[in-house]
């Protein structure tokens, strides 16, 4: 699928959850619409879920399902996510795009990107993909996949592209704790 695929993706404290975060182009995509206001490591188990609730990840299955009844799944207890509605309609809308322009295949969006730019404006494209998320899907992308394009979109700091272990991803989150807390403590935010 990817030149240089890891067995897994070191996000969740699940096994599976992380197997499917490296074998499933869609499933990593996923994983970061719903990186928001939740802890990764929920956001990023929520794909398996997902799955497991309405019998496959398929973008073109999310696409054509029926909003209720995908909001439905993410409702269903423990929810997917803190804000079940707005992330089912994300999901939607993120899958209908990779349904129609990618023909299913979430890993189109970088394996045809022609260079970083290319790639920017196609994650810019996507519901909830801004700078910092594109960023550091973009690490991931380079760092875990070998995805040439992204190496221009990589930041200078700390992103999940750096979280190669639990303890690894343990570390990635106490620095973006102590980032937040810095931005909140300037004067004036």
């Amino acid at each position: 699928m990817m030149a240089g695929r890891p067995e897994r993706l070191y996000f969740t404290d699940d096994d599976e959850a992380d197997r499917l975060l490296a074998e499933s182009p869609l499933a990593l995509l996923l994983g970061f619409v719903l990186d928001q206001q939740v802890p990764v490591q929920k956001a990023f188990a929520g794909p398996l879920e997902l799955s497991r609730r309405i019998g496959g990840l398929d973008a073109r299955l999310i696409a054509s399902l029926d909003p209720v009844e995908l909001e439905r799944a993410f409702r269903e207890r423990p929810a997917l996510h803190r804000f079940p509605g707005s992330m089912a309609s994300k999901v939607q809308q993120v899958c209908s795009i990779v349904a129609e322009r990618y023909e299913g295949r979430a890993e189109r969006i970088w394996t045809e990107a022609g260079d970083a730019d290319d790639l920017r404006a196609r994650l810019e494209e996507l519901p909830g993909f801004g700078k910092m998320k594109i960023e550091s899907l973009a690490a991931v992308l380079a760092k875990r996949f070998g995805v040439d394009t992204a190496r221009g979109l990589v930041p200078d700091h700390p992103t999940l592209g750096d979280v190669d272990s639990s303890e690894a991803r343990a570390e990635y989150q106490s620095w973006k704790r102590s980032m937040k807390a810095a931005h909140r403590s300037v004067p004036g935010r």
